[in-house]
């Protein structure tokens, strides 16, 4: 008996490329929904307004709460592999309405990532060419990331991987580079303004936090290439914590780097836009700032492309479950691709940024606004997934005390966020967030509330939709899908 059993159905099932990725690319899938070499090179300033001298702290809490959050979905990656990812996990241990909660929840949250960093794209690539002396129009510059990103997710899932992998990878070095030199110009110096957290406020930090998580949000994003990927209960997990403790340690370091290289330069790093491109004309690196500026580009490019390939496939799982119109739930005959799925979330990804360009919204702006909405989405899901966890383990006899520990940690953590974004009125610890911030939350729940409702409405015309998504589920969570040489150690 081999080290790890695959259902033989599944191809054939759903019609995607099976068994195609490589590890390294189905770490690149969740590394590029990351897409590290944004917060760095465009986005810090935006959590630096917020969280202060506390940022690297808050982007240290945020890793290890999600590396708590990770275990818990590895709960289940490790013993199912589907493209319904944590909407799948989520239905599996807490039931069909919890994991809908889920399936709308990473539906909004990873279309309004890709439209945050189409967002960046179109405000990074408008910059750069302005440079060269050409000035395109806002929406000329989205909808060109979006039609680019709409063809390689349409074409091939390979090809938009190594695509992934080579470009993230590229920027990710370069920046590591010029960050070891703005270092260095200032004599390897430690900053006891940063690592005494002068002037920052847990407040602030609880509510940097909710950036942050979207800095984060995408690292679970592999878990949707289940029917793709080679040795999906191996690589897939592998993939998850990985790339949640990689990017952490690049964001602490660099966010250290970049406050301390814009101290004493009269210049605020929570007012530029270029924050390294600053910092590389400082050390007199302006090429190497060019550069990266170029790369960072590239990699807007690959997170908008990244948002995109979960995305689909969570409408493609939950449309095979009778919650969407069954055209998402079709394979392209030739590609093996959710080619209908991926087009509605492309052009989705594209809309809602030009319906804000259109009504004057700066994309800077817009960026930020849509990054705060979509890390609501985040975590509900992993909120929920921590408590699917232990529920499901105590239900196939897995359950142990460290599972509940995890549990309640991941919990816990991702609560941080969300105090921080609804705040205590009255409190100066935890204060509400200044407008339009204070209105998201609430925003989310209506959200919620109507995808919930609609649910009931479906559920009440066609009963057999529970049916249908627990049949599946049983086929995915099927004792021959768990790798035989794992069983003793979960």
């Amino acid at each position: 008996m081999t080290s790890e059993i695959r259902l033989q159905s599944v191809p054939s099932k759903h019609g995607l490329k099976p068994d195609c990725l490589s590890f390294g690319e189905v770490l690149a899938q969740s590394v590029a929904v990351i897409a590290p070499t944004t917060i760095p090179a465009s986005n810090l300033g935006l959590i630096v307004a917020i969280a202060g001298t506390g940022t690297w702290l808050s982007f240290v809490i945020g890793m290890i709460g999600l590396v708590f959050v990770s275990l818990n979905i590895n709960q289940f990656a490790s013993r199912s592999a589907s493209p319904g990812s944590l909407y799948s996990y989520i239905a599996k241990g807490l039931g069909a309405t919890a994991g809908v909660v889920c399936g709308w929840s990473l539906v909004l949250a990873y279309l309004f990532t890709g439209m945050s960093v189409l967002c960046g794209f179109a405000n990074f690539s408008t910059a750069v060419l302005g440079h060269l002396g050409v000035h395109p129009s806002s929406i000329t510059m989205l909808a060109i990331g979006a039609g680019i990103a709409w063809y390689a997710a349409y074409k091939d899932i390979q090809l938009s991987a190594i695509a992934m992998l080579w470009m993230e990878g590229v920027s990710i070095a370069l920046i590591a580079i010029l960050g070891g030199i703005i270092w260095a110009h200032h004599n390897f110096a430690i900053d006891l303004t940063q690592l005494t957290l002068k002037g920052a406020t847990p407040g602030g930090m609880a509510m940097g936090l909710v950036l942050v998580v979207f800095g984060f949000s995408g690292f679970e994003s592999a878990t949707t290439l289940g029917d793709e990927a080679k040795k999906p209960l191996k690589n897939i997990p592998k993939a998850v914590i990985g790339s949640a403790v990689l990017a952490g340690l690049f964001f602490v370091v660099m966010t250290y780097i970049e406050v301390l290289g814009f101290s004493n330069t009269g210049v605020s790093i929570t007012t530029s836009e270029e924050p390294l491109g600053f910092l590389s004309r400082q050390v007199g690196l302006g090429w190497l700032g060019d550069l990266i500026a170029l790369s960072a580009l590239l990699s807007f490019f690959t997170c908008v492309l990244g948002s995109i390939n979960p995305a689909a496939r969570v409408f493609f799982t939950m449309a095979r479950h009778g919650l969407f119109p069954s055209s998402l739930g079709e394979a392209h005959r030739a590609n093996k691709t959710p080619h209908i799925a991926v087009t509605v979330c492309s052009l989705l990804m594209f809309l809602v940024p030009a319906g804000l360009a259109m009504c004057h919204i700066k994309l800077f702006e817009s960026m930020g606004y849509l990054g705060a909405i979509c890390t609501y989405g985040f975590l509900t899901v992993y909120i929920l997934i921590s408590i699917a966890a232990p529920v499901y383990l105590h239900k196939i006899g897995k359950l142990k005390i460290r599972h509940l520990i995890f549990s309640a940690l991941a919990i816990a953590f991702m609560m941080i966020p969300v105090l921080g974004s609804v705040g205590v009125p009255g409190s100066t610890l935890f204060p509400p967030p200044e407008a339009p911030y204070n209105l998201f939350p609430y925003l989310f729940l209506a959200y919620l509330i109507i995808a919930c409702g609609f649910f009931v409405i479906q559920r009440m015309r066609s009963p057999q939709i529970l049916r249908k998504m627990q049949r599946d589920l049983n086929d995915r969570f099927a004792p021959q899908a768990i790798p035989v040489s794992r069983q003793d150690d979960l």
